[in-house]
């Protein structure tokens, strides 16, 4: 019997594992996750442990496996890459973030398997607009502040380019996530959002810290940001599974722009305590690249025809809160 596969990269990852434990929801589908799991006391084999994944493969070993299997494989969901905006090793950021993903598209292309990827609303830089424009011309216009929204950006312009040569996959779709949060991000550390981060303190009654502003007119916490919820992400992911009429690339937001001030005190209304909030300086090596606003133009996606409405601010973190953080088993 002929299975459907989905395929996807850094399938034990934070949106990744999110993505899985959607997909594998349905019973017809086999999910195969392609990661690393590094550390076992905290590693990321928890994330995917309360899912019936139809493999495990390797980095290294993944287009031997997909050469093997790709008769039965429908679509490479590719959200493996390296994330941090501060990794220093440029040469580990190209290959992870625009080498591999290069390598994967043109399988897709030559297979003809449809292709979902990760892109980043960090590709804007420091833009006053976000507006998901995908002709050649805008996405050569944008100016990342760091190599890691820079790496995206040039994949962004890769794909573009070849879909306009008629050498693509026949769904592709790249995502530019703003900032994601939710459950499965414990092995991220210091790369964890907000509420992950401040939760033990607002747990134990301490007061959190936010980054102080060094911009004239913005107050200390009142940086903004667009909150997605990754049960969204998840959401939107399962949608273009189901509607491979889609294709290009498009913001992946709440649409809405919310302080980190707000953030704070919604884990602590999560919580049921009074928010005790403190400000510390932002460390010189990041203040001249820091992102002072950021909101996903939704409107695209929508037009695409996707209508599901996105979690509010307040909504997702009280779910995080209550379902996840605060629990003893706080994986998905």
């Amino acid at each position: 019997m002929t299975r459907r596969i989905i395929f996807v990269t850094g399938g034990a990852g934070f949106i990744g594992s999110n993505i899985v434990a959607k997909l594998t929801e349905d019973p017809d589908l086999d999910v195969v996750v392609c990661d690393r799991l590094r550390e076992a006391e905290l590693g990321k084999w928890r994330n995917i442990a309360k899912h019936p994944i139809g493999d495990f493969v390797a980095p290294e070993s993944m287009f031997e496996w997909l050469e093997k299997r790709w008769r039965d494989v429908e679509m490479v969901v590719h959200m493996g890459a390296v994330s941090s905006t501060t990794e220093p090793d440029a040469d580990k950021i190209i290959h992870s973030n625009f080498t591999l993903s290069r390598d994967l598209f043109r399988w897709c292309a030559d297979h003809q398997r449809r292709f979902i990827y990760a892109s980043s609303a960090a590709t804007y830089g420091d833009a006053s607009e976000f507006d998901d424009k995908q002709d050649i011309a805008s996405l050569t216009a944008l100016r990342p502040l760091n190599t890691y929204g820079w790496s995206k950006a040039l994949f962004d312009l890769f794909a573009a380019r070849q879909a306009a040569r008629d050498y693509a996959p026949p769904q592709w779709v790249g995502l530019k996530f703003f900032n994601v949060y939710g459950p499965n991000e414990e092995h991220k550390h210091s790369m964890k959002s907000v509420a992950s981060q401040i939760w033990p303190k607002v747990r134990d009654g301490h007061a959190v810290q936010l980054f102080k502003s060094y911009r004239e007119g913005v107050a200390d916490g009142g940086q903004q940001r667009d909150f997605v919820y990754v049960r969204d992400v998840a959401d939107v992911i399962a949608w273009l599974a189901k509607n491979e009429q889609v294709n290009g690339i498009y913001n992946l937001g709440s649409g809405v722009a919310r302080t980190f001030e707000d953030m704070a005190r919604a884990v602590f209304a999560a919580a049921g305590k009074a928010p005790e909030i403190e400000y510390t300086p932002m460390p010189p090596m990041i203040r001249d690249k820091y992102q002072y606003y950021t909101r996903a133009h939704m409107e695209r996606l929508q037009e695409a025809g996707y209508n599901q409405p996105m979690t509010s601010l307040e909504e997702g973190i009280s779910d995080y809160v209550k379902s996840y953080l605060s629990q003893p088993d706080p994986y998905r």
